[in-house]
C-alpha cells in the first residue's frame, strides 16, 4: 500500500488499465500456408551438418519458413493423422508452442495453423541464456499429462521426454537441410514460464529449442 501512495493512485489505475487492456487484446491465429514437403537437402549431407548453435540475428522468419518448420517437427503426414514425429503408443501427447515477438502461439497440426496464447513476447523468458531474447522463434515443447491415459506421472514422464527428443530432432535436421541456426535447451524457468504460458497444473514443460539466422562473425 506504500508504493500506491508515493505514485499516486489515479497512476495506479491508468497502469492497470494498460495492463488489462493489453492482455485481453485480441491476437488473431495465424494460417500457416501449406508445407513444401519437395525438395531439401540429401539427408545424409543434413546429418552431416547438423549441429547446435547459440548465436542469431534478430531477422524474422518468413510465414513459409515457420509453416515447412512446425510441420517437419510434429505435422500430420498421413490420412491416418499420423505425425512427422512417434510417441508412446500414438498419444500425440507433446504440444508445440511457439514464441514469437507478436506473441504465444499453439500450433495446431490439424488445422495447421497457429493458435493465439497471450500477446506478450515471452521470448526472454523461455531459457536463461541471453541469446532467447534476440533470436526470432522459440519453441516450447509441453507434455499435456492428460493424453497419456492413468497412470503416476512418474511413469508418463520417460516417454514424454523420449517423444520431446524425436520432435527435436526434427527440427534439427530441418534447420541444417534449410540453412537455419538451432539449439535445445534445458536450462528454462519452468514455474515462471507456465504461468506466462497459462499451463493447466497436468502440463509439464519438457524443453525449448531456438531457431533462427545464424550470426555470421
Amino acid at each position: 500500500m506504500e508504493n500506491w501512495k508515493i505514485i499516486g493512485f489515479p497512476v495506479v489505475m491508468l497502469l492497470l488499465s494498460m495492463t488489462i487492456t493489453l492482455t485481453a487484446q485480441d491476437l488473431n491465429s495465424i494460417k500457416l500456408p501449406e508445407p513444401r514437403k519437395e525438395g531439401g537437402r540429401p539427408l545424409m549431407q543434413v546429418l552431416q551438418d547438423r549441429k547446435s548453435v547459440r548465436s542469431f540475428k534478430p531477422d524474422t522468419l518468413s510465414l513459409q519458413l515457420l509453416s515447412d518448420l512446425c510441420w517437419a517437427a510434429f505435422g500430420i503426414n498421413r490420412e491416418s493423422g499420423g505425425r512427422t514425429a512417434p510417441s508412446a503408443r500414438n498419444r500425440q501427447e507433446i504440444d508445440l508452442y511457439v514464441a514469437l515477438q507478436k506473441g504465444l502461439f499453439l500450433y495446431d497440426a490439424l488445422t495447421h495453423q497457429l493458435n493465439p496464447i497471450t500477446p506478450q513476447d515471452v521470448r526472454s523468458h523461455t531459457g536463461t541464456q541471453d541469446f532467447v531474447g534476440v533470436a526470432p522463434l522459440n519453441l516450447v515443447y509441453v507434455a499435456d499429462l492428460t493424453k497419456m491415459g492413468e497412470g503416476p506421472e512418474e511413469s508418463k514422464m520417460p516417454w514424454a521426454n523420449a517423444d520431446t527428443g524425436f520432435i527435436s530432432e526434427n527440427v534439427y535436421l530441418f534447420c541444417a537441410s534449410e540453412g537455419l541456426a538451432t539449439v535445445v535447451r534445458g536450462m528454462v524457468d519452468r514455474e515462471q514460464l507456465a504461468l506466462l504460458m497459462k499451463l493447466r497444473p497436468d502440463q509439464r514443460i519438457i524443453l525449448a529449442q531456438t531457431v533462427g539466422h545464424p550470426q555470421e562473425y
